[in-house]
Order: C-alpha cells, then structure tokens, then sequence
C-alpha cells in the first residue's frame, strides 16, 4: 500500500530512532531518580546540620551532574529526528504529539535549567533554605521534564482524545485532559518515573559499596547505604505494585503486545503465567504452523496470565493466533477483516479528496458525511492503520526478543527488592561492613539495572511493532521517503559519538568516584 518507498529506509529509521532512544535512556534513569535522593539527603543536611551530610550531597551532585549534560544532548537529537526522519508521523498527528513535547521544552525543562544551576553553584551564595528548595526543584523539573514526553508516549500506545480532519488528513486534539490524564498516560508516569528511582538507589547503592570494599569513607558509604536501602526498597516495590498496573492497560489496548510478553499464541481462560521459559527457535520462525506451544522449556503459574491481566484467574487471554485468525464468538475480528476496512477508510478518504479537487459538491459532501459518521469511525477508520499491510502475519511483532525482555525486567525487578531488604537489614543491624560478598553483589547489580530499564524500553516499543501509532498508522507509513544511504550515514555518526559520549561519561565518574568526597 505504500508505494515509491525504500522499505530499507523504513529499517535504517527505526534502527536509528532505537539506538539514539537506547543511549538516551542510559542516562535518563539515573536523573529521574538520583534528583530525589540528593534532595531527601540535603534535607537531612538542613534538619540536622550535620556537615557529613552536605559532603554526602555534594559528592552524588557531582556525579549526576556528569550525567545530566550528556543525557540532554541525545534527548535533543530524539526530538529532532521526528522530523528528520519521520516527517509523516510528525504532520499525521503533530497537532497532539507536539503539545505535550513544547509543554516539556517550556516548562518543566526550563525550570530544571534555572534550578540546577543554584543547586550547583549556590552553595555559599544563597540560603540554606532556598539551596534547598532548588534542590527538590531540580529533581521535581526533572521529573516533571520525563513526564511529558511519557504523556506523549502513552498517547501513541492508545491514542485518544483526538478526531480526524478529512480535509487536512491530520489528526487534532480534541480534549487536552483525555490525552494527558488517559489511564494509560497515567501507568506509564508513574511506572517509568518508579524504575528511574529504583536505579537512583541501585547506583547509589553500588558505588557505597565500592567503597566499603576499599575501606574508604566507611562513615560516608554508610550514610549513603541507609538512605538508598530506605529509598530503593519503597521503590522496587512500588515499582513492582505499577508493572501490575501495566500489564492490565498492555492486555486492554494492545492485546497482541501481552501474548508476545508471555509468548502466549493460543488464547486460553485461565490463561498461566510463564516464570520461565526458552522458545523453540525453529518453530517461532514459521508463523503458519500455528502450534500453539513454541516452548523447547517453561516453567508455568496456573491461571496467573488471566490474573495479570484482568484480575480474574479465569479470565479468557487471547493468543496470538486468536488475534491474527480473529475469534467470532469472543468478539475479535480477524486480521484479514480488520485489513479490508482499514482500506476501505484510506479508499474513501481518497475518494473524498479527489471529489473535492474535483469540484463535485455533492459527493464531496456525501464522502464527507458518510467518512465522519459515527458508524464508519467506529468500524472502519478506527482499523485505517491496517489498510497498509499486505499480510495478516505483518501485525506480529518480534516474540522472542518482547519475550525474553519481558521476563529478563520481572526477573531483575525481583532481585532489586530481594537486594534493598538484605542491604536495609544489614545497615540497621550495623554488620553492613561485615560481608564482602555484600558488596560485591552491590557492585554486580549496577550493570543490571541498566539492563533492566533497557529491557522495559524494548518490551514497551518492539512488542507495539509494527504500530507507530496503535491500531492508525504502521511505522512503515509514518517514515520520511528519504534515501536510505542518508540515514546509513546519520546512523553511524551518531553510533560513534554516543559511543564516544558514553566512554567518557564512565571515565569522568570513575574518576570523580575514586577522588571520593570532598573533605
């Protein structure tokens, strides 16, 4: 259905888009959450008075300083490559994605700017309590920064409080609060912002015990340990209490996205759980087998897949076949039919643009008319996305890698709240210089964390392949039709500076990490 269109382009896109938001989110995490730690910290410092507790503050700034800059220069290129490199997403439904984007770029991005910089160069230039204010200020700006984009995101995920204009085929904002306040929009906040502040408390944590294990700044690590033990434990579980909350809204909207996270491809009531499986490569390659357990190994819950989902252990769960092949007495159309409407919708929008060029009057308003019924939106233009594929098997997206992403975040989220309450334990009961193994634990889940907030990225953007945005335009049509070469090009330049901005990043805190605090 797209016609003149390098479908390498299409890949060399997407490629580029994954590795800039791939590198950008190993930065942002660590903001999100790092900003509420320093500002619990440097209350602690303005209650109590204690020094040790400004050199506490001090020493976390400078770290996130370092990761704050180079966090902002890979988001600013995000940005710019919605219209570089997808042009026709970004005049589809710029009038709704680009709200929330200039809401971020105006307010919360510019309050963050002008706080930081008191937080940082304000120590002995202004009071103890307007240092103070910054300081939450920054971490709230932030915060409030991630927000907005995440609203943005959300909106793409389930797109809602808008309409569709037939005589500028764009879509328009209709209710601003629909968008920003969707329960969708709402999960994904508050589940995103969760993880940023669980990897707070794990970098924290990590480096603490770096230097428990060097048998440096034993008072400092300590101190440090307690607050990010206190902090990443309410975190984790919280954390753990929102991805509930997603996989409900995942199983609503995007149904297909949750059979792929569970690798689920025949639909069931009481539906299990997998806690732990490896898929069947050979099979999964071949679609049209349609066997419905693609499992070499697995290890299941009974009825909790139904749980997760609908909070009802004998909930029906569709599969992945259900979803292409369609289920009549379930309600669920087929692929196949969802397809022909879909072209039904672009058709007749066709057809009304050239009655309208022609001018016909007549029939452009009984296009018009027939187009915006509420009949034909609900049953023909809410599936307009699907009018692009060729084949039914396009709308699976890649089930191993939302798979395995999946269970690699769940598994890790669990070891996070496992790690927060031993490091809790022992730092209450004094033995947390006691146990080396301790430490290095501490030191292995720094890496794994990062690993996790990646995974969670890959599970919210691959398992919603091939939609851009859901059910309404395939990422195949919403690319610039730009030479593919042009994008091999930016892709490598930007490979080789992230690459170059994330070795230096590591250099810069490995090197203020082993200088330590200030005395």
């Amino acid at each position: 259905m797209i016609e003149n269109l390098d479908l390498s382009t299409v890949d060399w896109s997407r490629a580029q888009f994954a590795l800039t938001a791939m590198y950008h989110w190993l930065f942002v995490p660590l903001t999100l959450g790092i900003t509420f730690l320093l500002a619990i910290m440097e209350t602690i410092y303005y209650k109590t008075g204690n020094p040790e507790w400004k050199r506490v503050t001090k020493f976390w700034m400078k770290l996130f300083g370092i990761n704050f800059a180079i966090g902002v220069s890979t988001g600013i290129i995000l940005e710019f490559e919605f219209g570089t490199n997808w042009s026709n997403y970004s005049w589809f439904v710029g009038d709704i994605f680009g709200a929330p984007l200039a809401i971020e770029g105006i307010l919360a991005f510019f309050m963050e700017s002008t706080f930081i910089a008191v937080m940082f160069f304000g120590w002995n230039k202004v009071s103890k309590g307007f240092h103070l204010a910054s300081t939450w200020l920054t971490a709230i700006g932030a915060n409030l920064s991630a927000l907005w984009i995440l609203i943005a995101n959300a909106w793409m995920q389930n797109p809602v409080g808008m309409t569709f204009n037939p005589d500028t085929a764009r879509n328009e904002m209709m209710n601003f609060w629909d968008v920003a306040l969707s329960p969708m929009a709402i999960n994904k906040v508050i589940h995103t912002i969760g993880s940023g502040l669980v990897t707070g408390s794990v970098f924290i944590l990590g480096i603490s015990c770096w230097f428990l294990l060097k048998n440096r700044e034993v008072g400092f690590a300590k101190r440090s340990i307690l607050v990010a033990s206190v902090f990443g434990l309410i975190s984790s579980v919280y954390l753990a209490a929102t991805g509930d909350g997603s996989g409900q809204m995942v199983a609503k909207h995007q149904p297909m996205k949750f059979a792929a996270m569970e690798g689920l491809y025949k639909g069931q009531e009481r539906a299990p759980l997998i806690a732990f499986g490896v898929l069947s490569n050979e099979k999964v390659k071949d679609h049209s087998q349609r066997d419905p357990d693609k499992f070499a190994l697995k290890v299941e819950i009974p009825a909790a897949g139904s749980l997760l989902a609908f909070h009802d252990f004998n909930a029906y769960v569709p599969g992945i076949y259900d979803l292409v092949d369609g289920v009549p007495e379930r309600g669920l159309l087929s692929t196949q039919e969802k397809i022909y409407r879909g072209r039904k919708a672009i058709t007749t929008l066709r057809d009304y643009k050239i009655a309208k060029k022609g001018d016909d009057p007549v029939k452009t308003e009984a296009l018009r008319k027939m187009f915006m019924s509420d009949d034909f939106q609900d049953n023909y233009f809410k599936y307009f996305g699907y009018g692009y594929f060729k084949s039914p098997e396009d709308v699976i997206p890649n089930v191993p890698l939302t798979f395995y992403s999946f269970h690699i975040m769940v598994v890790l989220g669990t070891f996070f709240i496992a790690l927060f309450i031993l490091s809790l334990y022992l730092s209450l009961s004094g033995k947390i210089t006691k146990y080396k193994w301790f430490y290095y634990l501490s030191l292995l889940a720094l890496p794994l964390v990062y690993i996790a907030s990646e995974a969670g990225w890959v599970v919210a953007e691959v398992g919603r392949q091939p939609w851009v945005i859901q059910d309404l335009m395939p990422t195949v049509a919403a690319v610039t039709n730009i030479d593919s070469s042009a994008v091999v090009i930016t892709f490598s330049l930007f490979a080789l500076v992230f690459t170059l901005l994330l070795i230096a990043e590591v250099m810069i805190m490995v090197k203020q990490i082993k200088i330590g605090p200030e005395e």
